[in-house]
């Protein structure tokens, strides 16, 4: 066999480590990161429930819902350890902003744009004229005796088309 038959091959087993090794990098990240919860830390289960980790065993986590609620789940059912602040913003809605002295923005953008005069001003040019909007008023449609005019030149048209060379 030569070299050129057995490359194939060899790319193969390659690629198949190459999957393997990246596969089992996920997965130890991942017990990395249950391994590091603790009592307190918010969690995201892969089912998507948030909850508070109450209590931490070998295999299962003891997980607060809410007031009242306690669930036992197994460890590999944690997707996501996450950080307080982030466990905050979602949960509670709490943004954890570092510009709170920053200006805030009004719900109206008019006030941004316009000043009180130049407003008074636009208002009196948009009194002037009407503004045009395509519609056309009830003495600008055809009346009923010009609707057979019409018929009727189509008719014409239908029969000139084709007429007498179609046969």
């Amino acid at each position: 066999m030569s070299l050129v038959t057995l490359l194939p091959f060899i790319v193969l087993i390659g690629a198949m480590f190459l999957m393997t090794r990246s596969a089992k990098k996920k997965q130890q990240q991942a017990a990395d990161m249950r391994n590091q919860m603790q009592p307190g830390s918010g969690v995201r289960t892969i089912g998507g429930m948030y909850a508070t980790v109450k209590e931490v065993n070998e295999d299962t986590v003891l997980l607060d819902a809410g007031p009242g609620v306690e669930l036992l789940f197994a460890k590999n059912s944690i997707g996501a350890v996450l950080s307080d602040d982030e466990y905050n913003r979602i949960v509670h809605g709490i943004e954890h902003d570092l510009k709170s002295d920053a200006d805030i923005v009004p719900d109206d953008a008019s006030s941004l744009t316009e000043t009180d005069a130049s407003a008074d001003d636009a208002a009196a040019a948009s009194d002037d004229k009407p503004v045009d909007l395509g519609k056309k008023d009830a003495d600008d449609e055809p009346t009923a005796d010009a609707a057979p005019a019409e018929a009727k030149t189509d008719e014409q048209a239908k029969k000139s088309d084709g007429g007498s060379e179609a046969k």
